[in-house]
């Protein structure tokens, strides 16, 4: 009877040991360790009143993973500081504070509550925080089933910024260079947007050129050089327009080189980070898988960057030429119908 006591005393030490319950109620895993090396001896003998504390012990952990709980607690702090909140426990599965809501942690190293270092995303703090702040005694609310392990997991997963800073030097050069390439794309897009508005107003107006604007500008040459050949004319209406290219086509290589730059450098950060990888086997061998693992993908993390930068580039260098060509389009139409119209009238003004 004193083996079976022994045996399921040390059980309970560790299921206390792991338990958030053991929060509310402190100490019992001291009561658990003196009751088992009290049963190891041979020359003491337990008590009634221990015996019938180890059932209940048992008795209370059983009925209080089926029950939702608010109490004071010290709880460590993610800045390190340790306060005393209001918690709520919900079962074995999970304790959170009340105010603020959040996810807390039991250690059971320290026997102690911890919030937890990244709160999870999405809905779930709302949800928390309606629930801990309603007096509804049915609330939707996100639960552990793992009793804390898989919400730690979970948290511990890298985030954008964590993805980010994996990158290293190659991966900040390569997010700067898609900072720089969606700013002149959209300095690109904003300047052919308006361009185009005026070449498309100075259309509707051609008898009134106007210099703010490329078909403007390509009028008043027409109308400057009237009473040359036709072929004289062609030419001087040809230059009007080459002159306007430049302005129209800004940019454009710049953002084509990015596109091409970007996965290469990708490219470059991916070996280097391999290079890193090999080195750190050299010097640990192989026998934490975590740490190859780690390295491999803090390598592809380069890669990854390289190519989200590179296709929206594309995209945009698509886009932002596109417009380019229709404003030259529509200067080259211009200018042959203007060419047209003054061989028609024989070459006269």
């Amino acid at each position: 009877l004193f083996g079976i006591f022994q045996q399921t005393s040390g059980d309970l030490q560790g299921i206390f040991f792991d338990s958030p319950i053991s929060a509310q109620y402190p100490g019992r895993g001291e009561f658990l360790e003196a009751f088992a090396k009290k049963m190891s001896r041979a020359s003491e003998i337990s008590t009634i009143d221990e015996i019938e504390r180890l059932w209940f012990e048992l008795q209370r952990e059983m009925t209080e993973t089926g029950k939702i709980v608010r109490f004071e607690a010290p709880v460590l702090l993610a800045d390190g500081r340790q306060a005393t909140r209001e918690v709520i426990r919900l079962g074995a599965f999970d304790v959170v504070s009340a105010e603020p809501a959040k996810y807390l942690s039991w250690r059971g190293e320290t026997q102690s509550l911890a919030e937890l270092k990244r709160q999870p995303g999405g809905d779930t703090l709302d949800r928390l925080d309606d629930y801990t702040s309603s007096d509804d005694p049915v609330a939707r609310i996100d639960l552990d089933p793992t009793g804390g392990s898989l919400l730690e997991r979970l948290v511990e997963a890298p985030g954008l910024g964590d993805r980010i800073e994996q990158g290293g030097l190659v991966g900040y050069v390569i997010m700067a260079l898609g900072a720089v390439a969606l700013l002149v794309a959209l300095e690109r897009l904003i300047s052919l947007s308006i361009i185009g508005a005026k070449v498309a107003a100075q259309r509707r107006n051609i008898d009134s050129p106007q210099t703010g604007n490329p078909l403007g500008r390509v009028l008043m040459a027409y109308h400057e050089n009237r009473g040359v050949d036709a072929e004289t004319l062609e030419m001087k209406l040809g230059e009007a327009v080459l002159k306007e290219l430049p302005s129209l086509n800004r940019f454009l290589t710049f953002l084509k080189i990015i596109a091409v730059a970007a996965p290469l450098l990708g490219l470059l950060g991916t070996v280097t980070g391999m290079i890193n990888t090999f080195q750190a086997i050299t010097l640990f061998g192989t026998g934490d898988p975590k740490t190859m693992a780690g390295g491999i993908s803090q390598a592809l993390v380069t890669t990854v960057q390289g190519l989200c930068v590179a296709i929206p580039t594309v995209f945009l260098h698509s886009i932002c030429s596109t417009r380019a060509k229709a404003v030259v389009h529509m200067l080259q139409e211009q200018s042959a119908g203007l060419i047209a119209q003054y061989m028609e009238k024989g070459g006269r003004a």
